[in-house]
């Protein structure tokens, strides 16, 4: 075998570490859910001007100061992602079963209402819980056969020009070490398949989550406005295997049957945010609501390995496998978040609540020192726009049961025509049991959208169609005391 090198220094990751980190990174921890208690998933996340629910904390944290009782809750979650892929005109699925806590904590309520009081401040309350914001495991399979194109040409590509001594250790010195690409008598390389025809196949499992534990402080003044803010501690991890394989099925491409290059990718972080909010009620029937989220700064590391092997003809078979890469620490920066709603009471009869979140993710953002993400940032402000996300909740009462129904709308981050379309969907619905101290509530969640990606960076690649489908079945039970 071609001489293997196995060096580790951070010089060498580098260039891997520019196409590892890109803008997919800085979106999928800038995208949040509306995780949390059952009652405020089944009302798709929309309480932002109605409160009196723990997962406020984390969206309008002025909901805090709506509490009169001590309460605790834990909400037990089932999460099911199916992702049905279409490339070059054939289809394919896989899904995913995650066990998960979707909520716990615990909301302490102190009265201030006392013949001496004359500040005006009914109650202050504390809260301190945790609310899952993301959920990231996923199965997907892609595979069609390709008339057009392969993985080696990117490999070859990389190649000409270079000695070998400069090859990405991750990618192309792989393709190098397992005689896939060789040069010829010019130097230029070329690599094994001499046509095009294969079966091209990729299999990606990813696990992992976003949460963020969470410390709020709220308070209501002469039950006409209610304030409150929330610390919030971010932690993220993210792990990645795939597979990609392309494979001569039919017999027909001389000196070569297949190659498969794995990918191994696992991401740890942690950051913090800062959420104000205000609700605001003139009446008994209408309550409007304001909250602000501060950008989350999220220090990360990464660890990562790949490896390929080839098998040629005769027999001869070659593997190798990449160095253990190590990039720390940069930081992602989410986008700053600011949601209007509108809430209707009527009578102790029924619930409505409408709100817009505004995010720009144009402000997502990488760093590291030294700075070496100046292209990505750069792709980030040209491939993603602003958008607006709606979510209207609603809860009738019929004590001492409630039904309650949600809709959401999350617009599409990209700013381009293929993925301009990519919006998320959410239909939700619930029904819980409310006594007067402790609940229990169950909620539905479906969601789903479209995206576009491809296989590798090719101008002869095709894109790949996918349809995510969720379904997230939730368990709230809570103590008031």
């Amino acid at each position: 075998m071609k001489k293997q090198i196995l060096i580790t220094g951070m010089a060498l990751l580098c260039a891997w570490h520019l196409q590892a980190q890109n803008d997919i990174d800085a979106m999928r921890y800038s995208q949040i859910t509306f995780g949390g208690t059952a009652r405020f998933a089944s009302m798709a996340g929309s309480m932002g001007a109605l409160g009196g629910d723990i997962s406020t904390l984390s969206f309008n944290p002025a909901g805090l100061a709506i509490f009169k009782k001590t309460e605790i809750s834990i909400t037990p979650s089932i999460f099911s992602q199916t992702t049905s892929s279409t490339y070059n005109s054939n289809t394919s699925s896989d899904s995913k079963l995650n066990f998960n806590l979707g909520n716990i904590g615990l909301v302490a309520s102190i009265n201030l209402i006392k013949e001496s009081n004359t500040t005006g401040w009914e109650n202050i309350n504390f809260g301190f819980g945790y609310n899952r914001t993301n959920n990231f495991h996923n199965r997907m399979d892609i595979q069609a056969d390709n008339k057009t194109s392969s993985l080696l040409d990117v490999f070859v590509a990389n190649a000409n020009g270079n000695p070998p001594s400069s090859f990405d250790l991750f990618s192309t010195d792989l393709a190098y070490q397992t005689y896939l690409i060789n040069p010829d008598t010019l130097g230029n390389y070329n690599h094994v398949i001499q046509h095009y025809g294969i079966k091209q196949r990729k299999v990606v499992e990813t696990t992992g989550a976003m949460g963020e534990t969470v410390i709020s402080f709220g308070g209501n003044y002469k039950s006409k406005l209610y304030l409150g803010g929330t610390i919030g501690f971010v932690k993220a991890k993210y792990h990645e295997e795939s597979t990609y394989e392309e494979i001569d099925e039919t017999d027909t491409i001389p000196d070569f049957k297949s190659f498969s290059f794995s990918q191994n990718l696992t991401t740890k972080g942690n950051g913090v945010n800062l959420k104000l909010g205000a609700i605001f009620r003139p009446n008994d029937w209408v309550r409007i609501g304001a909250a602000f989220h501060t950008p989350t700064s999220l220090r990360l590391r990464d660890d990562y390995n790949n490896s390929m092997k080839s098998d040629l003809e005769n027999g001869i078979t070659y593997d190798t496998i990449s160095p253990q890469g190590l990039f720390e620490p940069y930081t992602i920066t989410t986008p700053f978040r600011a949601i209007g709603s509108i809430g209707f009471i009527i009578k102790k009869l029924a619930l409505l609540n409408v709100e817009y979140e505004y995010v720009d993710y144009t402000y997502a953002q990488l760093h590291s020192s030294p700075n070496v993400f100046s292209d990505v940032n750069s792709t980030i402000l040209s491939k993603y726009t602003s958008t607006g996300n709606l979510r209207i909740g609603s809860e009738v009462r019929l004590d001492p049961i409630a039904i309650r129904l949600g809709y959401a709308l999350y617009g599409s981050p990209f700013s381009s025509n293929e993925n301009k379309n990519a919006n998320r969907t959410s239909y939700t619905g619930g029904i819980g049991y409310r006594a007067d101290k402790y609940f229990i509530d169950f909620a539905y969640v479906f969601t789903k959208y479209t995206e576009y990606n491809y296989l590798y960076d090719s101008p002869k690649a095709t894109a790949v169609e996918n349809k995510y489908k969720n379904s997230s079945f939730m368990l709230s039970l809570g103590l008031r005391f």
